[in-house]
């Protein structure tokens, strides 16, 4: 602070602007919960009851196209089109909005228009991507919030292409935005942007051991260095990163090529000036520029004068119509390196034809050499690349369809299932990647409930086997794609039944009574609403055995997916690794557990409060992994007891750490072990905040609060993913 008396600041000073105040900067070792609160509403100005899916549909959807087409050619003095055309602009703005997504954890995307936000709109890659947001803005304050941020970004990529010739595949409406940004997501370990790629793989030189989760091979970038690996060109080696990436999004071969050579058809990269003068990126600028970024102080600083990626031209002779070219220039000519103005490496043909040459987006009359990234010369120098290239190039038709349907896929693929889609423009064709999951026409009275879970009951199984199989089958929803959960009961079918975390030999010895209770049914009711209604009769059970009577909530409705119906190769990145919630990690990790919870629990869309009241729940119901004792803290297992919390912070008790991932809970008396607990346990007792939280439910006046609160969170995990309710 400054403490002379001339000009003393009455407040402290930076407080609300420097990171040094930060209290995960005094204490960087503590365990931040900062991933939890991005489940918080608060910071929503339309309030918690807005109904976006209710408001989409008083959209008037061919209103707001029509608008956005006649956008496209209205070139504006502030930020003139190239061509007078601001379809590249407008599809590399959609593009870079759903490309962040890997199908990891299926975090990134476009489904929350993170865009708007640090770190995302201050990326290298997403250069002069504000100018983009800030032309469509006035069809935005038109059309209000009958449309988000994050829909009409994808509507304005759609469009884009409509406007120059594609046929499209369709468009569906449902993305919510977001009002802050995703501290949660984890875009690499690097301090610095465009870091060495070494910094992101365990080998080097094998280019797919690319750290997980990420897909972009840089800090800052959407998916490749355009001028090649670290900045040096060889289409091989890009060929192997394009091929990592785009299968973390869960693109094969075909569709990375017909995404890269249609990406490609339209618009042009900027490199025509230095890129070292532009000015501070948007969340850096100066208060004048209201959002802008990277300005250029050279020439017009725009038009003929913008630099972008550094790269300079556009890849087709008509970058501003939906054509083949792109496939005929890169067949019929040899390409060299040269270096764009910005010094940027890049590809340009020999003895080009001057017809075939593009015209310049802004100076009348002047011809240019068309150019191709590295990743473009990876299109024809890698053997199967270039044969797909080849297919597309003698059929543009089959290359339009395959490409629109990729291009649906990009834009779509963290939307969820079909059934969250929005609008008239959603295509009528289920696709295996949106996890299909049969409709039901059933309905089950209250005595009809009641009577099977009765049976279920007194099926032979146990209610902690009933409990585990309901929660293993719901945990694997993902609140950041929507993909997972209990409905569809894929826990029955490959992958999902052979997962070590699943434990198969108890799974199956479930699922076959659970098919010999349905077969006896006169009404049959599918094996998805059969597991979550066992687990939700052996909690009643268990809560009654605790002194409260309770009704967990249950809304029939789940079908069973098929195997036909299953991707199963897509449906492997969803296998649980860990399980805090069952005290479980498959092996050591260098992450300690009670961080890997925290990033499970984000992606099941839970609060803090809500996995405090779980973890202590599940403990004393004995659903630990294998049946493990650890954080079990109770003599009377089995019952819904607030025991967890009440013994966590009895002071009766010591700790003693065993290793690292194993302790001791000792009478402090007589000097014997009590019960044994493992980081995930304990945390709950040395974090403020979570203690904070166990204290209020180990209070003598709070146990029915805390059956109540756990039978809350419980139905909310069950129905994550009935998005019909």
């Amino acid at each position: 602070m400054n403490t002379s008396k001339k000009g003393k600041c009455p407040v402290m000073h930076g407080a609300n602007t420097a990171s040094v105040y930060n209290v995960m900067e005094w204490w960087p070792k503590a365990l931040n919960l900062d991933i939890l609160h991005q489940q918080d509403t608060k910071t929503n100005p339309l309030g918690a009851n807005f109904n976006y899916a209710e408001a989409f549909k008083k959209l008037d959807l061919e209103a707001i196209k029509k608008d956005l087409k006649v956008l496209m050619t209205q070139s504006q003095e502030w930020w003139p089109a190239d061509w007078g055309h601001y379809g590249g602009l407008m599809i590399r703005m959609a593009w870079h909005a759903a490309g962040t997504y890997r199908i990891t954890d299926g975090r990134g995307g476009s489904n929350t228009g993170n865009q708007r936000f640090a770190p995302l709109n201050s990326w290298p890659d997403n250069v002069n991507l504000d100018k983009a947001r800030r032309l469509i803005w006035p069809i935005k304050k038109k059309y209000g919030n009958n449309i988000s941020w994050a829909d009409l970004m994808i509507l304005a990529g759609n469009m884009a292409y409509e406007s120059m010739g594609l046929k499209t595949f369709g468009f569906a409406g449902g993305r919510k935005d977001i009002w802050h940004p995703e501290k949660d997501i984890y875009w690499g370990s690097e301090s610095e942007w465009l870091a060495a790629t070494k910094h992101r793989y365990e080998d080097d030189s094998n280019r797919e051991t690319l750290e997980n989760s990420l897909a972009a091979v840089q800090m800052g970038l959407i998916y490749v260095n355009p001028e090649g690996v670290d900045g040096n060109p060889d289409p091989l080696r890009t060929a192997q990163d394009v091929r990592m990436t785009f299968k973390r999004m869960a693109m094969n071969d075909e569709e990375t090529v017909a995404l890269t050579a249609g990406g490609h058809t339209v618009g042009k990269c900027h490199g025509n000036g230095d890129a070292s003068i532009l000015g501070e990126v948007p969340e850096a600028a100066a208060l004048f520029e209201q959002g802008f970024g990277w300005i250029n102080p050279k020439g017009k600083g725009n038009a003929e004068d913008t630099v972008s990626s550094g790269l300079e031209g556009a890849w087709t002779t008509n970058p501003t119509q939906w054509d083949n070219g792109y496939f005929y220039l890169l067949f019929n000519y040899e390409w060299e390196l040269k270096k764009s103005p910005a010094g940027a490496w890049q590809w340009e043909p020999i003895n080009i034809k001057e017809e075939d040459k593009t015209l310049d987006a802004h100076i009348p009359n002047k011809r240019n050499n068309p150019i191709m990234t590295d990743a473009d010369m990876a299109m024809v120098k890698d053997p199967i690349y270039r044969a797909i290239s080849e297919r597309f190039y003698k059929n543009p038709a089959y290359f339009s369809e395959v490409f629109a349907r990729a291009w649906f896929k990009l834009t779509h693929r963290d939307l969820g299932p079909k059934s969250r889609y929005l609008g008239a423009d959603v295509p009528q064709e289920e696709l295996l990647w949106q996890d299909p999951i049969p409709s039901v026409n059933y309905t089950l009275s209250d005595t009809e409930i009641t009577d099977l879970k009765g049976q279920l009951l007194n099926s032979g199984l146990t209610p902690t086997e009933l409990i585990n199989t309901a929660w293993d089958s719901a945990r694997t929803f993902r609140s950041s794609d929507y993909r997972g959960g209990a409905n569809g009961a894929r826990i029955r079918l490959a992958p999902q039944k052979d997962w070590e975390a699943n434990e198969p030999e108890r799974l199956q010895k479930v699922l076959n009574a659970l098919t010999k209770l349905q077969s006896n049914l006169t009404k049959k009711v599918s094996i998805a609403d059969l597991i979550v209604l066992g687990g939700s009769a052996a909690i009643e059970k268990a809560a009654y055995k605790a002194g409260v009577n309770v009704q967990v909530p249950f809304a029939p409705g789940r079908g069973d997916a098929s195997a036909e119906m299953t991707d199963i190769e897509s449906f492997e990145v969803l296998e649980p690794i860990h399980d805090g919630y069952r005290n479980w990690l498959k092996k050591d990790y260098v992450v300690n557990a009670e961080e890997l919870l925290l990033d499970k629990t984000q992606l099941m869309g839970l609060t803090a409060p809500e996995m405090t009241v779980l973890i202590g729940g599940m403990r004393v119901l004995d659903t630990n992994y294998g049946g493990t004792k650890h954080g079990v803290f109770t003599d009377t297992i089995g019952a819904l007891t607030n025991d967890f919390f009440v013994n966590l912070t009895n002071m009766k008790y010591s700790w003693k750490q065993i290793s690292d991932n194993l302790y001791h809970i000792v009478d402090r008396k007589s000097g014997a072990t009590k019960w044994t607990a493992t980081r995930v346990d304990l945390v709950f007792g040395s974090n403020s905040v979570l203690r904070s939280y166990a204290e209020v439910y180990a209070q003598d006046d709070n146990k029915e609060k805390f059956v109540k609160d756990f039978v809350k969170a419980w139905v909310k995990v069950m129905n994550a993913d009935r998005f019909d309710l």
